[in-house]
């Protein structure tokens, strides 16, 4: 119940900052997609660019656990993680705030559950997270990036949607649910690693956890779920 009400809370707090506090939408702020409908080559700030690209390295990090737990929840996680796709962190806190803890898995994968339980996803991710770093890093214009970010109510927005994604990963309990499935409840190392070192942690988790098992069984959890 704590747990639910923190996150409905940093849910709520996030929706009046950005709307109440942040600064202000730019003219511009829809001008680089303007130009690549027009056919045109945008140009983006490198970091930016990165932070952009991050918001999505993350959806798919948490679709990595969520769609394997969502398979025990009462609430489908395909339509949060539909709506993440538009609205990020809104609409992944709620399915964070509904589901309850669970640590079991039943019934087989499908192809999409066999695409985010191999570990060559994890090392995909974890390859084109480095290379956006590099990205970022070697070409990226910083001070324009801390301009943006003190003036326009997107960049603003999806920087601090970018650090709610990474603290709230150890949060709840989907971590620890996750581990439990695989048999690693006591490999505290992993979990420390996938909990405290942001981004990179959780992507050394998805490379080095092995896969689910998929099993017929049923349980009381299940059965009061369906």
């Amino acid at each position: 119940m704590a747990r639910s009400l923190i996150l409905w809370l940093i849910w709520l707090a996030f929706i009046l900052y950005v709307l109440l506090l942040a600064p202000p939408v730019q003219a511009d702020t829809l001008q680089p997609l303007q130009t690549l409908l027009a056919g045109q080559l945008p140009s983006i700030n490198p970091v930016m660019g990165a932070l952009f690209s991050l918001v999505g390295i993350w959806l798919l990090i948490y679709s990595g656990l969520i769609f394997a737990d969502g398979r025990m929840q009462r609430w489908p996680a395909w339509m949060f993680m539909v709506g993440a796709i538009a609205m990020g962190v809104l609409a992944l806190i709620p399915y964070l705030a509904l589901r309850q803890p669970n640590q079991s898995f039943v019934g087989e994968k499908d192809a999409w559950l066999e695409f985010l339980d191999s570990r060559r996803t994890g090392v995909v991710l974890t390859l084109s997270t480095v290379l956006l770093g590099v990205w970022a890093i070697g070409w990226g214009d910083w001070a324009g990036f801390a301009q943006e970010f003190m003036t326009n109510k997107f960049v603003h927005g999806m920087s601090i949607a970018v650090v709610l994604f990474t603290l709230l990963f150890p949060y709840p309990t989907l971590l620890q649910d996750d581990m439990a499935r695989r048999g690693l409840v006591s490999n505290s190392q992993l979990f420390a690693i996938a909990a405290w070192v942001p981004l990179l942690g959780p992507l050394v988790y998805l490379c080095l956890r092995p896969a689910l098992l998929a099993t017929r069984s049923s349980n009381s959890n299940f059965a009061h779920l369906q």
